[in-house]
């Protein structure tokens, strides 16, 4: 395969994941079919099989990359040279659910299509452990650096983002049944008892 086609198949390819994204937006991840994303991509059945396989193969890496981007901005925080608590600030803000909440619909429709499809579950499953494990690396440091008051940091991680998750669902899914403030005000009291902090330093 030369440069020039190599280069066209991954144009092909990523087009057709930004058109998987868009169906699945609309219909849901348990009621997309390769023949839908093939009808809006313009292109034949065929060819979504040449990529992808199987169309359990097509959602996990449709789920992938939709939440590939909520990642690249998990990514440029923890790289960032920004001292350990500022960076959990912007951690806490980047998993707050925001205008339609697009990006947690996606999630939330991942785990709940992840009980029924084994392919999208390993997937589902090292996206979401990525969160976990780059908050406990921020934990740990400001541990290190005499900033948080925290004996497990990795337990820490797992419960700060248990109650985050639970939340952010109900705040997704469930109109007016708690409010941003009260997602924010929640949150930041649960991680500061977790790190020895005051609430009031999270804002």
């Amino acid at each position: 395969m030369t440069d020039v086609t190599r280069r066209a198949a991954e144009i092909r390819l990523d087009a057709l994941l930004r058109t998987a994204c868009d169906v699945i937006g609309q219909r849901g991840l348990a009621n997309t079919r390769t023949a839908d994303v093939a009808q809006a991509a313009g292109v034949s059945q065929a060819l979504v099989f040449y990529h992808f396989a199987t169309k359990e193969r097509l959602l996990a890496q449709a789920f992938a990359y939709a939440v590939e981007q909520d990642l690249a901005r998990l990514d440029a925080v923890t790289r960032s040279n920004s001292p350990p608590l500022t960076k959990l600030r912007r951690i806490l803000r980047l998993y707050t659910p925001t205008g339609r909440a697009t990006s947690w619909s996606m999630w939330i429709d991942g785990w709940a299509e992840s009980l029924r499809t084994p392919e999208l579950e390993k997937v589902s499953r090292k996206l979401d452990l990525r969160w976990r494990q780059d908050l406990a690396t921020v934990i740990s440091d400001g541990v290190d650096e005499g900033i948080f008051v925290c004996t497990d940091p990795a337990g820490a991680a797992w419960r700060i983002s248990a109650v985050m998750d639970g939340l952010a669902v109900q705040l997704a899914v469930h109109d007016r049944v708690i409010s941003r403030r009260q997602f924010g005000e929640w949150v930041r009291l649960v991680t500061a008892r977790e790190l020895g902090l005051d609430p009031t330093q999270l804002e």
